[in-house]
């Protein structure tokens, strides 16, 4: 489960290079890492794709090909070997770094042959209850054999009666017999096609693979959770079987977070529900207000940045977020967060004390890359993630006192405790301000570690004091 203070981070970008590096980089940056702060590391999916060495990993062909079998036209994946990968968790476990492994369940794609299917019917996009045109017989890619690994670790292959719809010559097409699943998302209606091969959780045999998988992932590499991919589309009802059986498999509380990727808080409330709680959830809604925030400038109302937040209506059960793979330039759900928000971001879902907040790679490490014509850097905030990483372990204890209270300049104090300082952040929009802010403690001198502001503040009898920050940047002063 989410540790106390617990930071995780997400090792990888979508434009990652391709040089089958990965594992064995990131094996050897644990020790470092865990100095720093990260609690835990979220992984990309580790299996087979569709495109080979080129597949970030959610184009999935073969989810027991971990970089083992010639596959695809090789063995190695994106981000290196079965082995390699195995040395790269050991490597996090023996540096005290939980690992979260990136669950796939709802597609497979690069099928190995076409399957005649008797009754197909395309459907409308916009509405998948739809249909357009009248059921025909068609030739499918529905046929996955696996022949680079054939049985091995599972006999199970799949066809056209594993799967309720497809997706092929620009149409969606729903199969023979088959409907799809209620408890899903409500965009496009019905929203339990995403892309690929479809798999219909009604099959028992599916349910069966997916279980059986899990099991075998978690004994084959140990896994401490899972982030569960696209769980919008695939029947809610389906995870508190599949969580409570693979927690009970490893006889432990499994740590899981699914990508519910809506900004609609109250999608999320119902997904929540309908899990028992049993999943956290990436604060969808929270992210996007920090891209909005970051677009407007000084026109959007910083007291309202928490505004219909998962990590303000559930805190326990929030996974805060600055950025994803996904919503970096260039990507489907492309909404980044302007660089000059970045640290504004990272200290709203570091240095508080409520939400599991997920450093992105990305922001951590910067990326350059170029695609569809456009030639992409992303900076690094390391710097200030780390002064936040380390003020997050050391400051966030005691009473919290917040200032939500203005358009442009908000902050907080935590009090500190025995063992813990005290500490003020304040952040604006706008241009150079000043909050006064109690942190509880009288006559007491603060720092900004940010270096933004040198100058020294020292509170009053009652324990106020005016702390300050240029425009547009946060400062962090802590009690010296």
């Amino acid at each position: 489960m989410a540790q106390l203070r617990g930071t995780m981070m997400q090792s990888f970008h979508w434009y990652t290079p391709n040089d089958g590096s990965f594992w064995n980089d990131w094996a050897g940056r644990m020790d470092e890492l865990h100095r720093k702060g990260i609690t835990a590391l979220w992984l990309p999916p580790a299996y087979k794709g569709m495109a080979g060495t080129w597949d970030v990993g959610y184009g999935v062909y073969d989810m027991f090909d971990c970089g083992e079998f010639d596959q695809k036209g090789t063995l190695r994946t994106k981000y290196g070997t079965k082995e390699e990968y195995r040395q790269c968790i050991d490597a996090a476990h023996n540096a005290d770094i939980q690992v979260y492994a990136d669950v796939v369940l709802n597609h497979r794609m690069g099928a190995d042959a076409q399957q005649w299917i008797d009754n197909v019917v395309a459907v409308n996009p916009h509405n998948r209850n739809q249909t357009q045109g009248n059921y025909h017989g068609r030739n499918l890619w529905t046929s996955f054999t696996f022949p680079g690994r054939g049985s091995t670790y599972s006999s199970m292959h799949w066809h056209w009666w594993h799967f309720d719809a497809t997706k092929e010559y620009g149409n969606i097409f729903k199969l023979k017999n088959k409907q799809f699943e209620t408890h899903v998302d409500h965009e496009n209606v019905n929203y339990d096609f995403l892309m690929g091969c479809d798999l219909d959780f009604d099959h028992e045999q599916v349910r069966g693979e997916v279980h059986y998988w899990g099991k075998w992932y978690l004994d084959t590499f140990g896994m401490d959770g899972f982030r569960i991919d696209a769980v919008k589309h695939i029947r809610s009802f389906f995870f508190r079987h599949w969580l409570d059986d693979m927690r009970n498999h490893a006889r432990k509380n499994l740590f899981a977070v699914g990508e519910y990727w809506s900004s609609d808080i109250s999608r999320l409330r119902r997904y929540i529900d309908e899990t028992e709680g049993r999943m956290h959830l990436f604060d969808v809604p929270l992210h996007a207000n920090f891209h909005h925030a970051s677009k407007a400038g000084e026109r959007y109302d910083m007291g309202s940045i928490l505004n219909n937040s998962l990590v303000r209506e559930k805190p326990w059960l929030a996974v805060t977020i600055v950025e994803n793979h996904d919503t970096q330039p260039l990507q489907s759900l492309e909404s980044p967060v302007e660089p000059w928000f970045k640290p504004l971001a990272y200290a709203i879902i570091l240095l508080r004390d409520e939400g599991y907040p997920c450093i992105f790679a990305a922001d951590y490490d910067g990326a350059h890359y170029h695609d569809k014509g456009y030639d992409i850097s992303m900076a690094s905030h390391r710097w200030m993630i780390d002064l936040f990483l380390d003020a997050r372990g050391r400051c966030t204890f005691g009473q919290r006192r917040d200032y939500f209270d203005h358009r442009h300049t908000i902050g907080w104090t935590f009090g500190g405790d025995a063992e813990h300082k005290s500490m003020a952040v304040v952040m604006t929009n706008s241009g150079d301000d000043t909050k006064w802010m109690e942190t509880g403690r009288p006559h007491t001198t603060y720092r900004d570690i940010t270096g933004h502001i040198d100058d020294s503040v020292q509170t009053n009898e009652w324990g106020w004091a005016p702390f300050r920050t240029r425009g547009g940047k946060v400062s962090v002063w802590i009690e010296e």
